[in-house]
């Protein structure tokens, strides 16, 4: 029967992808993929060629290939798609590289004279032609750090006796007022949502599992163009029972160790090809600074860092950093400055957070939430608190906050049968590969970027 496999088969049962090429020294291998990039030095030519899971040079000698290759290699094209084969041999020069001593070409596909040559381009030129953007090492390397961030919460999430809870996209009220929702229109049903957290839901999933955590898109509609927000994003949202503030922080910097640790070993290369200082990642184990609200605010009134406003008149207003006021990128950046851990801001005035924070027993005026900030300047990476379990308070807090009591019934629902003290957390995916890659803007971050000047393509 074996003899009966067509040739064909034969021939693709060889294929090797580049990121395990070491596994094939000596050995004749078929590679599918593109042209990245070619040179040529008299009667040799220098291909390299990509196959999504690495980039490898081949090396092709016209003393040994048929006139018909070299003349095919002659007219590749950047980005064409080929087939080639040849044998891994080890870099005379250089450890750990290796190459393809090239015998055979198949052109699949000549791509036409390619826009993102290997040169500087502006931003905006490249965001256009963001789906070819992506072909390129640095996006490569990005996107599969991306990867390993979210398969290793999932791993950790699995580990820990997490549920994986999915929360709806279209919902019937937001999590935390309506001005900065997209809305639509519902059958007959009137206005639906895209959702800005899965959070509420998570709770509910809380009180009928024990721990349970969402992954999925997430939607802002702030009008915000800064290096650090986009309009579309995707968010980890574990929610616990019988979890208080402090069971909160716990868990986070236990499971940001976890997952900048597995970053660090199952992405060694593409944390190369960025350029990344791995010794400031590798300083990220726990236990985190923890510091609250008030103390981060002494911290900028020592540093001198200031509130900056503008008036309805368009001047700037400039004072000393007041108790009771969120804090911006400027006093984000000096809170963590002194610090080479994610550091853990906690106990916040309640009238700067959510209306399902839990008050601080001891003080009424102190929300039991917590941001955690990344070092280097890359500010609040996770959101969470201990959530607000008394129905009378709750009730209290949605009337506070003007929000359309009705539609938060199922939601009140969870404090009259059997609410239970429990606390949670959001963690922007891009936010984290933002911080873990070192990126100056989060738009490199997703793959397609949704800005407000932005939804193309």
């Amino acid at each position: 029967m074996l003899n009966c496999i067509p040739q064909k088969l034969n021939s693709y049962m060889q294929r090797v992808y580049i990121n395990k090429i070491s596994d094939f020294v000596d050995k004749d291998v078929t590679i599918k993929g593109w042209l990245y990039n070619i040179r040529s030095s008299g009667k040799l030519m220098f291909p390299e060629i990509r196959d999504g899971s690495g980039i490898i040079q081949g090396v092709v000698a016209k003393s040994t290939v048929p006139e018909s290759v070299w003349e095919d290699f002659s007219k590749l094209t950047q980005e064409s798609s080929i087939i080639v084969k040849g044998k891994v041999s080890k870099h005379p020069k250089k450890e750990n590289v290796f190459e393809l001593q090239i015998n055979d070409l198949e052109i699949i596909s000549l791509a036409e004279p390619y826009p993102i040559t290997p040169k500087e381009h502006g931003v905006e030129f490249l965001m256009d032609r963001r789906h070819l953007w992506l072909r390129t090492p640095r996006q490569v390397a990005i996107l599969r750090i991306r990867n390993e961030i979210i398969q290793s919460i999932r791993d950790y999430m699995y580990i820990n006796g997490f549920i994986l809870f999915d929360a709806p996209i279209f919902t019937p009220n937001a999590c935390e007022g309506t001005t900065t929702l997209f809305a639509t229109e519902y059958f007959d049903l009137g206005k639906a949502y895209l959702s800005q957290s899965g959070q509420l839901y998570a709770e509910a999933g809380a009180l009928a599992l024990g721990k349970v955590y969402t992954l999925g898109p997430t939607f802002r509609a702030e009008n915000s163009m800064t290096r650090k927000h986009i309009t579309e994003f995707w968010m980890m949202e574990p929610e616990m029972a019988y979890y208080d503030i402090d069971d909160n922080m716990d868990l986070i910097e236990d499971f940001l160790e976890y997952v900048v640790s597995r970053v660090l070993k199952n992405c060694a290369v593409e944390l190369q090809t960025l350029g990344r200082d791995v010794s400031k990642l590798e300083k990220v184990k726990k236990p985190f600074p923890r510091i609250t609200y008030d103390e981060a605010v002494e911290i900028l009134r020592k540093k001198d860092i200031p509130l900056i406003r503008k008036t309805e008149s368009g001047e700037e207003q400039i004072r000393p950093f007041p108790w009771g006021e969120d804090f911006g990128a400027p006093h984000e950046e000096a809170i963590v400055e002194d610090f080479e851990k994610p550091v853990m801001v906690h106990r916040w005035p309640a009238e700067a957070k959510s209306f399902y924070m839990k008050r601080d027993p001891k003080n009424p005026d102190i929300a039991l939430g917590v941001d955690v900030l990344a070092p280097e300047g890359f500010g609040e990476i996770i959101g969470g608190s201990q959530r607000e379990d008394s129905l009378a308070e709750l009730e209290k807090r949605i009337k506070e906050h003007k929000l359309p009591f009705d539609d938060f019934q199922w939601y009140l629902d969870l404090r009259r049968f059997g609410s239970v003290p429990h606390s949670g957390f959001g963690l922007g995916i891009e936010r984290m590969v933002t911080w873990i890659c070192n990126l100056e803007h989060i738009r490199e971050a997703i793959p397609f970027p949704r800005r407000p000047n932005r939804i193309k393509p």
